[in-house]
């Protein structure tokens, strides 16, 4: 059987939403990412670090956390979109685990409020150094903004591991 992880960092919660989501159809493992110094969670002071930190290509220290790529088969990779790229988090944890994911089949789960879903996309698979997602799930905010199409489109992402685990 395949076996599944996802990882992710979500700041406002839509990442979080989607995973556990996922998580209620498929039998996988979640993995927050967790900054030990967390960002700010509102107002300008939100966008600027945030922002900052993306475009600075920073990778801030993690909390501690265990993960054994040999015990999966695929790995689901969740992030917003921060200034046209993927959270600073995921970049520390792909830099600190980016041998151990080029041999897994990856996917990917956006979620963003003001764009740069599709340049986020490019840019995190050029860091991991792969080709191409086997799937890919793009949505805006999800969890603030649910709609029967959102739901969809997440029901079809986690069909799809369904039908590729059979």
């Amino acid at each position: 059987m395949n076996k599944i992880a996802v990882i992710y960092y979500s700041m406002s919660g839509n990442v979080e939403y989607v995973v556990k989501k996922i998580e209620k159809e498929l039998d996988v493992d979640l993995m927050p990412i967790i900054p030990k110094k967390d960002y700010p969670k509102k107002g300008f002071k939100k966008f600027f670090w945030g922002g900052k930190s993306s475009v600075m290509k920073e990778t801030p220290t993690l909390e501690e956390y265990h993960f054994d790529a040999s015990q999966y088969d695929e790995i689901i990779i969740g992030t917003p979109v921060w200034a046209s790229s993927f959270a600073p988090p995921i970049r520390t944890f792909i830099k600190e685990n980016k041998e151990k994911l080029k041999e897994k089949k990856i996917s990917v789960i956006i979620c963003y409020s003001g764009g740069g879903a599709k340049k986020a996309i490019e840019k995190l698979k050029e860091y991991i150094g792969i080709k191409e997602f086997q799937k890919e799930l793009i949505l805006i905010d999800p969890k603030e903004k649910e709609t029967t199409e959102k739901k969809k489109d997440i029901n079809h992402f986690i069909q799809t591991f369904k039908r590729s685990i059979k």
